[in-house]
């Protein structure tokens, strides 16, 4: 299944905001995910597992960073992979 997510981090009290966000792009970019960047937020595109996993990597790494953030996601519903739609209709 791929799932798409979109996420929003909003570090709170830090003196370099950008710093955080651009430590979280660049982790992002370590997956086996497709990527676009907007102005307030990020959607990632992948197989579901990979991208619940990613949301849980930059939770964790943000909470062992010290950061107090804001971290909204937005799910859309998952989507059978293109080779998987074609099997169920051939």
């Amino acid at each position: 299944m791929i799932t798409t997510a979109q996420f929003t981090y909003i570090p709170l009290k830090a003196a370099e905001p950008r710093e955080s966000i651009d430590f979280l792009l660049e982790l992002v970019a370590q997956h086996d995910v497709e990527v676009d960047v907007n102005y307030l937020s990020t959607s990632v595109r992948g197989e579901t597992e990979v991208v619940f996993g990613l949301i849980r990597e930059m939770y964790e790494t943000m909470t062992i960073e010290g950061e107090e953030f804001r971290f909204h996601v937005e799910l859309l519903s998952p989507v059978a992979e293109e080779h998987e739609a074609e099997e169920a209709e051939g």
